[in-house]
């Protein structure tokens, strides 16, 4: 999600552009007064990825945005106003073709579910969510996403499995308001990763306090982590231990300067001991096992050759091009880093 003005054209189209080099596929601007809204041709106009306009509290800037061309709608049916808003809303979006992303955080349940829970549960978060798609849905609109989220770990987890046990809804997922890059890191693949392992969730948002942009490569780490979607090499390598016999270190630091923007979906093990190593290498796609000043290269779980320390990196790369041509993958890396 942008932090710029959304009025200030220049500076929020210039935000997407950095987003979308950074490898965002999905952004989301506020739409907090009228005049956001005027902004929005322009901003869709010039937006290379679907865009989300975030809605509270006004329906009319809903359908606004919608008449704007966006391409989905983020709103809490709970604090839009009457249902007959809400209609209007749906009636825009299904004659638009557009989604609608119901959003239910932990901060804004209903009173009455408050009341009758006690506190934000994930259980009144879910009946508040259930509640509003069946509130759509008998309107006969059926393109919506759901978001779950809290600033809670435990209750993202628990809200978004029990939702995802009742209904087949796409899920939205992320951990709000994290905090700053570090610990919101963290705290987000501590949310998110159990889910995306359970294979619940359809997208997914890192909330990091600062510069959006740095969400991006963690929401891809968190995905490449769980398997749940690998877009670029995924390195493994040993601790800094005292039965490491190669400079480890400095050789993952070239290493990951030399894959840097390659798009190869690959498992990569760089080890430097002889305990752990062979074994660990060889389950990899492709691995180096070093100790002594050199390495024992694997493919596949095959031993290719022995290289010297110094050749490691080249080695490893070219093995990486190997692996692309044999798996039909250009061999060509993007120009972004993910």
């Amino acid at each position: 999600m942008t932090c710029t003005d959304t009025e200030d054209v220049a500076a929020t189209v210039a935000q997407i552009q950095a987003l979308v080099e950074a490898g965002c596929e999905i952004v989301r601007v506020t739409v907090n007064h009228d005049r956001a809204a005027d902004a929005l041709p322009e901003i869709r106009r010039r937006c290379p990825v679907p865009l989300v306009a975030d809605i509270h509290f006004t329906h009319r800037l809903a359908l606004r945005a919608i008449g704007a061309g966006v391409d989905k709608v983020r709103l809490n049916p709970g604090n839009i106003g009457s249902v007959e808003r809400v209609r209007e809303v749906v009636q825009a979006a299904k004659a638009a073709g557009i989604a609608l992303r119901i959003g239910v955080n932990s901060g804004s349940v209903e009173k009455d579910l408050l009341e009758k829970y006690g506190y934000p549960s994930p259980e009144a978060m879910v009946e508040s969510a259930l509640r509003h798609c069946a509130m759509v849905e008998e309107m006969g609109f059926h393109n919506i996403v759901v978001s779950l989220k809290s600033t809670d770990t435990r209750t993202v987890l628990e809200a978004n499995r029990s939702f995802a046990a009742v209904s087949d809804i796409p899920l939205h997922l992320g951990v709000t308001e994290a905090g700053r890059p570090g610990y919101g890191t963290i705290k987000s693949a501590a949310g998110l990763g159990p889910l995306l392992l359970d294979g619940i969730g359809d997208t997914i948002r890192v909330s990091l306090t600062g510069d959006p942009v740095a969400e991006v490569p963690v929401a891809y780490d968190i995905l490449k982590a769980t398997g749940a979607r690998v877009t670029s090499p995924e390195l493994i390598s040993c601790p800094t231990c005292g039965r490491i016999e190669i400079d480890l270190e400095s050789l993952m630091n070239q290493l990951e300067e030399r894959l840097d923007g390659e798009d190869a979906p690959v498992k990569i093990a760089v080890l430097g001991c002889v305990v752990n190593g062979p074994g660990e290498a060889s389950e990899a796609d492709i691995g180096i096992a070093g100790g002594g000043g050199k390495g024992i290269l694997y493919r596949d779980g095959e031993q290719v050759r022995i290289v010297p320390e110094s050749e490691m990196v080249e080695a490893l790369y070219q093995e990486v091009l190997a692996w692309k041509a044999d798996h039909g993958l250009s061999a060509r890396p993007k120009s972004r880093s993910r």
